[in-house]
């Protein structure tokens, strides 16, 4: 009687292990997998690296070369001679932050008014305001640059929106359109519906405005979401290459990412000053994601957590 009571603690002492093994096999298959996607997310942004400082004629020897044989800054030289890659910067850095601006206002007005403002129509114009996050974005593009070309009294247009060319080949043109986006605004009433509504309440028992409520007791709450959302208008702004080389024509009011095309010409494409010239374009994301990592990782935890 005593032989299966010993065989059944002697299984109930092997099974733990067989479980802990089980689980490191697990784990080291999950980090094997991870480390090995990772890499490959990192090939091509260390082979931009690389070919930014590599000798022209070792770009695309045979076999590759992963490290050069020399450094060189030939081609970060070139992107800054071969274009005005400074005012192209410039241009970018003015309407990536103007566009920020005009999002983390008017995209955080809009959602404190869905949030928090009980109004007739709120929930069926939040509805119009979902649908229209589902429309391609290249759907709107025509009937955006009519508006724009026939804005009555704007670019010498008159009052019928004839006769100038409206917002194109300006600033405006590129702002306007994209100055309170529909993400901007489900957005940030996500995050305002996360508040307590008791310190509006307590507001409006005082007497307080409701645009004081708003920008005094309400907008310095959403540090984490203003900081969130800044990083991903700055970067949909900073990358936009389309609908800047619709609208603007004048070669001073170029972006940065249309300064990259000149690299490209008569079906050959300069790959040095073009991989240069994309690394500096992404040094502005990386600057304000590391500024704002605190705040984006408390945005993306805290919006969307109520419906």
């Amino acid at each position: 009687m005593a032989q299966p009571s010993i065989s059944a603690a002697a299984g109930k002492r092997t099974r733990p292990a067989s479980v802990t093994a089980r689980k490191a096999l697990g784990a080291i298959a999950f980090y094997a997998v991870a480390i090995i996607i990772a890499i490959c997310m990192f090939l091509p942004f260390f082979w931009s690296l690389i070919t930014s400082f590599k000798p022209s004629d070792e770009i695309f020897s045979v076999p590759i070369s992963w490290l050069p044989s020399r450094i060189t800054f030939e081609h970060y030289k070139a992107a800054f001679t071969t274009v005005p890659f400074g005012l192209y910067f410039y241009n970018s850095f003015v309407l990536a932050a103007a566009g920020v601006l005009c999002n983390l206002f008017f995209g955080s007005l809009s959602g404190y008014a869905f949030a928090k403002l009980d109004f007739k129509l709120n929930k069926p114009l939040f509805r119009v305001l979902l649908a229209a996050m589902m429309i391609p974005g290249i759907v709107t593009m025509i009937p955006s640059f009519y508006v724009l070309k026939h804005f009555p009294l704007i670019g010498g247009n008159d009052l019928m929106g004839d006769g100038g060319n409206g917002f194109l080949n300006s600033f405006w043109g590129i702002i306007l359109p994209g100055a309170s986006g529909s993400f901007a605004v489900f957005f940030m009433r996500q995050f305002f519906l996360t508040l307590p509504s008791d310190m509006m309440e307590m507001a409006r028992i005082e007497g307080c405005p409701e645009f004081r409520i708003f920008w005094n007791i309400y907008l310095p709450l959403t540090k984490p979401a203003l900081a969130t959302l800044s990083i991903f208008t700055f970067q949909a702004g900073w990358n936009s290459f389309l609908w800047p080389m619709i609208i603007l024509n004048d070669p001073d009011k170029a972006t940065i990412q249309m300064g990259l095309q000149a690299f490209s010409y008569n079906y050959q494409t300069d790959y040095g000053p073009m991989m240069a010239g994309a690394l500096i374009a992404i040094l502005p994301i990386l600057i304000l994601f590391l500024l704002l990592q605190k705040y984006f990782v408390q945005g993306i935890a805290f919006t969307g957590t109520k419906g």
